[in-house]
């Protein structure tokens, strides 16, 4: 069975099939060959999607869907140029310092990478910067959605491995920042050396006029973080409250949502909540199989047989979730690799709030490499650079969240001594 759950895995996804119905076309032709009873199918998929934390994921899309159309995001861009608009290339860091703050609202990657990219590449093009630059820029700065709380993908690890999501977001804080911080450090260099220009002058004025717009959507990671942390609510819970807060300030505050605009709104948090859901119901059937043949197991033992070096075995491991990331995005990479290889993890003694860090930063460069990389995809739409100019271009983003990736692996206190 488990040859024939492989090999239709593999050819479902080579023919360009959406990876959650890859998930359950493979897995359905195992049940036949194996001579399971059909309804293990829809028992799996009502077993995994009837969770309580799960329902965290709909409520920060709606939030994320809100703020799209709320003006949020344009006030965040204008707060993060007061801030840096007096340093040449001041476009370049406004995407990356963006993507730190969007990255602690929206809990996207993808989003964020869109929601920059439309904004952002139009700009920078009129002011000459390199095209396949701003573009790979946009891709890897709006990747850091995926790291900083509140996180999709540390959502679906916390809930697969029974860990704290509030640690999970405490954890993701520094890592995210800090690829964002060397991001800024790269662009400056290349603004530098191309003479990008500079937007205006630093004024202490600017910066607190666009921090007052930006004020209310600033303090929503503050809220997530500070109430789960504190135990005033669940994730779940905390993703009811941010939607509901997100609402209030962009209908009554902003002013820039419409009862008429709601139905859209609606539509596009349910959208891509139909795509996750989907996703979750088939990984856990395709895990479900994996487990019925010991895969799991096997792996693990097979991996622990090879060496007793940790620092090998983890080095390992990286290698396998870098592979993962660049054919599957990160929901159902965490799926399906977290029953595999959070056991290897556990004989390590490493802590799961770090592994968590490990998987999700490894799965973030995933979203920037061919032949899945969705963030890329995205950035390569907006801008019209093709894909493989702009796999070019992203080498020295790869290089700088490999080097953070490392750092988290080896030095587990970054992740670790802010949850103590």
């Amino acid at each position: 069975m488990a040859a024939i759950l492989f090999i239709a895995f593999f050819v479902f996804l080579v023919l360009g099939i959406p990876v959650g119905f890859v998930l359950a076309l493979s897995s359905t032709a195992a049940i036949l060959q194996a001579d399971y009873p059909l309804t293990v199918i829809s028992q799996r998929f009502f077993a995994s999607l009837d969770s309580f934390p799960y329902m965290a994921i709909p409520l920060f899309m709606l939030a994320g869907s809100i703020m799209a159309h709320g003006g949020i995001t344009r006030r965040i861009i204008d707060f993060s140029l007061s801030l840096v608009g007096g340093i040449r290339g001041a476009l370049a860091h406004v995407v990356a310092t963006s993507g730190i703050m969007l990255g602690g609202i929206s809990g996207s990657g993808v989003a964020d990478a869109a929601a920059l990219g439309s904004i952002m590449v139009p700009e920078m093009k009129r002011r000459n910067y390199d095209l396949g630059f701003s573009a790979a820029l946009v891709a890897a700065s709006g990747s850091i959605g995926l790291i900083i709380p509140p996180s999709i993908a540390l959502i679906i690890y916390g809930v697969s491995t029974n860990t704290s999501i509030g640690d999970l977001f405490l954890a993701g804080i520094i890592p995210g920042v800090l690829i964002g911080l060397l991001f800024l450090i790269y662009s400056y260099f290349v603004a530098k050396k191309r003479n990008y220009p500079v937007e205006a002058s630093f004024s202490w004025s600017n910066v607190w006029t666009t921090f007052k717009k930006a004020a209310l959507a600033l303090l929503m990671p503050v809220i997530i973080i500070v109430g789960i942390r504190g135990g005033m609510f669940t994730a779940t819970e905390g993703g009811a409250i941010i939607s509901v807060y997100a609402f209030i300030i962009s209908m009554f505050v902003y002013r820039e949502i419409k009862i008429k605009d709601l139905p859209k709104i609606f539509f596009d948090a349910a959208l891509s909540t139909a795509v996750i859901s989907t996703i979750i119901g088939a990984t856990s059937l395709f895990g479900w199989l994996l487990t019925s043949e010991q895969i799991p197991q096997k792996a693990a033992n097979f991996l622990l047989g090879l060496t007793d070096d940790k620092f090998l075995l983890l080095l390992l491991i990286n290698a396998i979730l870098l592979i993962c990331g660049m054919f599957l995005d990160s929901g159902p990479a965490i799926l399906l690799m977290t029953p595999i290889l959070a056991p290897v993890a556990m004989s390590l003694d490493v802590n799961m709030v770090q592994f968590g860090l490990i998987m999700v930063i490894n799965l973030t460069i995933g979203l920037l490499t061919p032949p899945v990389g969705t963030a890329m995809y995205v950035a390569s739409n907006i801008s019209g650079v093709p894909i493989l100019q702009l796999t070019k271009k992203m080498v020295p983003f790869w290089l700088i969240m490999l080097v953070v990736l490392l750092l988290i692996t080896y030095v587990p206190q970054i992740t670790t001594m802010i949850i103590r």
